[in-house]
């Protein structure tokens, strides 16, 4: 009996010693990617987003690394997707997503500062800040405790478009008009009505997420807008393609018309391949910005609009643009392939009625070709039969002369002419039997 070899050892860092996936701890450390942190008033928040590619990500990572060894702090790994350093007497937070990249810095506000006062001396996005790519979203958040003179926290905003959410039952108030100020930043006031530190951390993140989703979801629109002209030339040439096919005669006709249908349909095709990416994201983007607003739990205060339904009336109708693209390209891609189909439909019977005309044709030289290989064979018997009785007379005149033939050579020569025939007709016919196709015995 042979000894069975011991199996290899498995890795021990799953529970109870089993092996675990290669992804697990991507899987189940996804969920606590990026963690909301506790704060309270008063508190500044500086968010910026970059939009970023393969290259810009692995130049920031470079340099933050640097960044955070210069002050003695540990750089992010390779596989990082947040990370935490103390800077300037707040905290430094960078998060990577799959296109872009956020920076935000929360620093302590004076007490009794005014909202949106001068910003502390010393924050990260100064001269030797290197942002890593071309700067999609920038965010003044100033969280700061209610003083109860909700007129003059609105003084700070544009009347005509200031929106105002309760939060929480009312233990916090975001405002914000969604426009920039003089550095550039969207502005939004938290006021903390009674949050405690959990709640105000979430609700920070909320507000600041809303608003970089909200403007990386509008990168579909300008997108939409430059696509369409496109899609509607090419809706108008199936137009008139369609009422071509209905009175479009013959092969020639049918296939130009079903190349002129295949090309639309490629440039559809190259069309949908580069928006399919940007679509995509918008949609998704769009439906975290729902997400994260109805997580706000918002309370409409009298007077004023709330985030949602300024978003929905203001950014709505830049999402309905671009699914309504994405819908008209689906809707037209499926047209088209029915009107290829239709006219492949017509070219298969227009081929097979030529095939059929060909056929016939080929019948029809078959059977002329037969009935000359008939009237050949004939004339070849007879002419073949006249020179072999030729030969016969002159076999019977000699066999008369010497007396060798009974009867007159003249009557053997005709004796022997159907004799010949036959014998000349079965050698013919037998010759080409042996040359025929099989088949054609």
């Amino acid at each position: 009996m042979t000894d069975t070899p011991a199996a290899a050892p498995l890795p021990t860092d799953g529970p109870r010693g089993f092996a675990p996936h290669a992804l697990r701890a991507e899987i189940l450390g996804e969920v606590h990617a990026r963690p909301f942190r506790a704060t309270k008033a008063p508190r500044v928040f500086l968010h910026h987003a970059f939009s970023v590619d393969r290259d810009a990500t692995e130049r920031d990572l470079v340099f933050l690394d640097r960044f955070c060894r210069s002050r003695g702090e540990p750089g992010p790994g390779p596989r990082t997707r947040h990370h935490l350093v103390p800077f300037g007497g707040g905290t430094l937070k960078w998060e990577r997503h799959a296109e872009f990249i956020t920076y935000t810095w929360d620093g302590p506000l004076p007490d009794g500062a005014r909202p949106f006062a001068d910003l502390p001396a010393i924050h990260p996005f100064g001269t030797e800040f290197v942002q890593p790519g071309p700067m999609l979203v920038a965010v003044r958040l100033d969280l700061v405790t209610d003083d109860g003179d909700l007129a003059r926290a609105a003084s700070s905003f544009d009347g005509s478009s200031l929106c105002i959410s309760q939060a929480y039952g009312g233990a916090g108030a975001a405002l914000t008009d969604f426009r920039q100020d003089g550095d550039g930043r969207t502005r939004i006031l938290l006021l903390d009505r009674g949050l405690v530190e959990q709640q105000a951390g979430a609700l920070v993140q909320r507000l600041l997420e809303i608003e970089t989703y909200r403007t990386l979801a509008m990168l579909g629109l300008p997108v939409a807008q430059k696509l369409a002209p496109e899609i509607r030339g090419i809706e108008r040439s199936l137009a008139e393609i369609t009422i071509e096919v209905r009175s479009s005669e013959g092969l020639a006709a049918n296939r130009g018309l079903l190349e002129r249908l295949s090309g639309l349909t490629a440039d559809l095709e190259a069309h949908a391949a580069e928006v399919s990416y940007r679509f995509g994201a918008t949609r998704a983007y769009d439906q975290i910005v729902k997400d994260r607003l109805a997580t706000l739990h918002e309370h409409h205060i009298p007077g004023f609009g709330t985030w949602s339904n300024f978003l929905a009336r203001r950014s709505e109708p830049a999402m309905r643009t671009v699914y309504g693209l994405q819908e008209r390209m689906n809707d037209l891609s499926r047209k088209l392939t029915r009107a290829v189909q239709l006219l492949r439909t017509r070219v298969d019977v227009d081929l097979e009625e030529q095939n059929r005309d060909l056929l016939e044709s080929m019948n029809r030289r078959s059977r002329q070709q037969l009935l000359l290989q008939q009237t050949v064979e004939g004339l070849s018997v007879a002419a073949v039969s006249y020179y072999v009785i030729g030969l016969f007379g002159y076999v019977f005149k000699a066999m008369k002369e010497a007396h060798l033939l009974p009867i007159d050579a003249n009557v053997a020569t005709g004796l022997a002419v159907p004799v010949v025939l036959a014998g000349v007709f079965w050698m013919v016919r037998r010759i080409r039997h042996a040359h025929a196709p099989d088949g054609e015995h």
